[in-house]
């Protein structure tokens, strides 16, 4: 798997990143769900760069043009609910793409610290031959991306697999690595060190789905 770490370099996505962390921005959920979708847009413009292309002569007012067109055929999956914004802006810069929709949640069984992912819901194209990209905003365990790629094999077998993600952690990443095909790409904003003893991102940002679409009840 190939690891692409946006804040390696220096770009606008810190700021988009700096606000999701910070308390005192955070609270407001527009402005949170906002800076992920801007971050689903820096990686898909990012991601565009390695997709295949073919030559399309377009006419203008004045004159034929030779323009580039993507000749890849692109799935975005979300991963219910807190992968909707991220979705969204991904989905803003590839329009033309189809879409599915996932849903992955931790179901705690005898502790508060102890959980399985469940998957619930489901609806997909033939994802067979395609370009597959997986929107999770939160790669923690990385137990839910491996869910939802075992739950998406009955949907076909995809050509290339992109995780695009918005921050996630060290362990939950070699996690994915071990267990995704080898023609997978990571695309992720930021990469933190750690998680704490309930499987959370450290220093991460909360609870994405929580944040951006206010809290829930527990399973």
């Amino acid at each position: 798997m190939k690891i692409h770490h946006l804040s390696s370099e220096n770009s606008i996505v810190h700021k988009f990143i700096n606000e999701l962390r910070d308390v005192t921005i955070q609270n407001d959920r527009m402005r949170f769900r906002k800076n992920i979708h801007r971050i689903g847009e820096v990686l898909a413009y990012e991601l565009s760069k390695t997709l295949k292309y073919t030559n399309k002569t377009i006419e203008t007012p004045l004159a034929p043009y030779n323009a580039s067109k993507i000749s890849d055929d692109v799935v975005i999956c979300s991963v219910l609910r807190a992968g909707l914004p991220l979705h969204e802006g991904i989905l803003s810069f590839f329009d033309e793409a189809q879409n599915t929709f996932i849903s992955a949640y931790r179901h705690h069984t005898n502790s508060e610290n102890d959980f399985e992912i469940i998957v619930e819901y489901l609806a997909s194209p033939s994802i067979e031959g395609k370009t597959l990209i997986i929107a999770d905003p939160m790669l923690a365990t990385g137990q839910s991306l491996v869910a939802v790629q075992k739950a998406l094999e009955k949907m076909g077998t995809p050509k290339h697999i992109h995780i695009a993600a918005v921050i996630g952690a060290t362990q939950g990443i070699s996690f994915v690595e071990n267990h995704f095909p080898e023609n997978t790409d990571l695309w992720i904003a930021a990469i933190d060190p750690e998680l704490n003893e309930k499987g959370y991102i450290v220093p991460g940002l909360g609870d994405a789905g929580d944040l951006a679409y206010g809290t829930k009840l527990q399973h």
